[in-house]
């Protein structure tokens, strides 16, 4: 509770601003206020962690409202209607068309075989149908994901890719039960346009090889053109000639979908399956050469057909007659056990707002759905999944209506794995590299470093910290360049606060007013000392009253508090007073518990400077 001013109806003799400045008129001042304040209650409560919990437990964890808001197919399952099934089988089979391609892709990306694409692309849709809040998300592998983990796993073999699911899952799962979601907050924008654009630029220069039918197995950014340039009088005519044509006929069906008339539904589900269509029909034209005798194309080579055996993630392996603990594997990983989980949750949720179409998505339950999705998925072989963009979008313009659209594609990829399989062998590396590249020129995003650099060109520097220290230094790096550069910024803006000041003339006294415009953290402590003690200075001798306007100060800590009272203390060395005008309880409260008798009487209320004045002359008790 904060120290209040005496009530106006006490009788109480006149005290100017020239005795309040004199040391006997703050000491008369001070024993006043505390002997009127001396039982007020400033003590700060700590909050009672337990009795919070229990409360909660008892009456939310167990209610039917919590129930169906952490398995969101209890709500949207009982009002399903029959016309939505066509919908979400077709939204389904378009988004399984697509995923089959890029699973096959992205598994190459993240230096796996192909099959552990199409391990890691069907747990995550059958489980986020029951936990899953929005019905476009699809889960599953994507660019960014699988080039992260090809950093770690790429000589270590797919058990690191494996158990990495397992510890996304467990942290983001964590995160999300202790709604610590807010955590990717300090993520800007900027950061992530960043990160994004330079992770389509390293993946896509990771395919440049495969496009020209180059040896190697660099996918870093500078290694990758490295090689290609150290190889590239070993082009491969024909592969180069499909790859290129690829990429062309992929960007030509994206037009399709522009369409109008009566080739608009037929443009659109072309544009949709153009990823489906160039790989079969590149792997119909390396199986019918290779039926001749010619094989001008590097192909996938075999795939291992089948469903995976469900089974725990491996806690040890060997690798090269090595053997790995879980301890040391965990090593192995690094700051990707973090950095992933992070990428995941940030992926994920920021898909799920740009579908929501202005309803509220749960984050919380986002990151526990997520969670659930890399553990279970750990059990079938899969890298770490998180929201695919692309086939959100897919799902998203097939029409589908509910999260069971999911199911569907995740038939469609047991069926290929089960049936399928022994067909991938036909793929001709060059067609996978087209998809990969035909999709990054789309992530790269030119229009937003025109925006922020339209809105706030200061905010450029973040960006390209990211952009450069990503391409340099590898993503997870780079991501903490970016981070680092943006709070700089934030830390910078936090302990230099605009500090206004006017000197005005009330009631023949003239008052220096100094305001500072937003709360105050110990890195702004000194800054604001520095300020006052130098404005006081420089106001000449005629001004004896500092008026600091906490108008717009709502949290201090004891640093500031510390030095609030420095502040008073060199001003009296000045002779002069000072006032702490229009501060918040909460702020109030701090300062006193660090000095009550300092305090109390210097904290001050009123609408106006007259009524601040007249409080000083005439409110003070003896």
């Amino acid at each position: 509770m904060t120290p209040s001013l005496p009530d106006s109806r006490t009788t109480v003799p006149v005290v100017t601003i020239p005795e309040l400045v004199s040391p006997a008129g703050m000491k008369k001042s001070a024993e006043a206020f505390s002997k009127y304040d001396a039982e007020e209650d400033i003590s700060e409560k700590m909050p009672q962690l337990g009795q919070l919990m229990a409360a909660n437990f008892r009456n939310g964890c167990c209610s039917e409202k919590m129930v169906k808001k952490r398995l969101p197919i209890l709500q949207w399952l009982p009002s399903y209607e029959r016309q939505f099934f066509v919908e979400d089988l077709v939204a389904g089979l378009t988004v399984g068309l697509t995923v089959i391609p890029q699973g096959i892709a992205y598994a190459v990306v993240a230096g796996l075989e192909p099959q552990y694409g199409l391990y890691s692309a069907f747990m995550g849709c059958f489980v986020y149908a029951l936990f899953g809040s929005c019905k476009d998300v699809t889960i599953g592998p994507t660019a960014i994901m699988s080039l992260m983990v090809q950093v770690h796993v790429a000589n270590l073999g797919p058990a690191f890719a494996i158990l990495s699911a397992f510890l996304v899952g467990c942290v983001v799962l964590g995160l999300g039960l202790l709604n610590l979601g807010f955590l990717v907050q300090f993520i800007s924008m900027p950061v992530t346009a960043g990160f994004t654009s330079a992770a389509a630029i390293t993946i896509a220069s990771g395919q440049v090889k495969s496009l020209l039918g180059l040896p190697g197995q660099s996918n870093e950014f500078l290694d990758s053109w490295e090689n290609v340039f150290h190889n590239i009088h070993l082009t491969r005519l024909w592969d180069t000639v499909l790859g290129v044509a690829t990429i062309v006929i992929l960007l030509a069906m994206m037009q399709l979908k522009n369409l109008t008339g009566r080739w608009k539904a037929a443009g659109k589900y072309l544009s949709l399956s153009r990823n489906a269509l160039v790989v079969i029909g590149g792997t119909v034209l390396a199986y019918l050469l290779s039926m001749g005798g010619e094989t001008p194309f590097l192909l996938t080579g075999n795939v291992t057909s089948g469903l995976p055996s469900f089974q725990p993630p491996p806690f040890s392996t060997v690798v090269n007659n090595q053997t790995y603990s879980f301890s040391e594997m965990v090593s192995e990983l690094g700051s990707s056990v973090i950095a992933l989980p992070l990428i995941a949750i940030l992926e994920s949720i920021a898909i799920a707002k740009a579908f929501s179409k202005g309803k509220t998505i749960d984050a919380t339950q986002e990151m526990i759905a997520l969670g659930i999705c890399n553990i279970l998925g750990s059990f079938v072989s899969s890298m770490p999944v998180t929201g695919s963009f692309t086939r959100s979008a897919v799902n998203n313009n097939s029409g589908v209506r509910t999260p069971a659209g999911g199911i569907t594609t995740g038939l469609v990829v047991l069926l290929a794995l089960g049936l399928l399989a022994s067909t991938f062998y036909y793929i001709p590396k060059a067609v996978l590299a087209a998809v990969i590249i035909a999709a990054m020129f789309f992530m790269v995003e030119f229009h937003a470093a025109a925006e922020i650099w339209r809105t706030k060109k200061i905010d450029i520097i973040p960006f390209l910290a990211t952009l450069i220290s990503c391409l340099l230094l590898g993503l997870e790096y780079g991501m903490l360049v970016g981070i680092g550069v943006n709070m700089c910024f934030v830390l910078y803006l936090t302990s230099r606060p605009k500090i206004h000041h006017r000197i005005q003339r009330v009631h023949n006294s003239d008052l220096l007013i100094v305001t500072p415009d937003q709360s105050l953290v110990y890195s702004s402590a000194e800054y604001l000392k520095y300020h006052v003690i130098k404005l006081s200075a420089k106001s000449g001798h005629h001004v004896q009253l500092v008026v600091l306007d906490g108008s717009t100060v709502s949290y201090i800590d004891s640093t500031v508090a510390k030095i609030l009272a420095s502040i008073v203390e060199d001003l009296r060395l000045q002779d002069r007073s000072v006032v702490f005008w229009n501060w918040q309880r909460s702020v109030q409260n701090t300062a006193c518990r660090l000095d009550q008798e300092l305090f109390v009487p210097l904290f001050h209320r009123g609408e106006t400077l007259d009524e601040l004045v007249k409080q000083l002359d005439n409110r003070i008790e003896a």
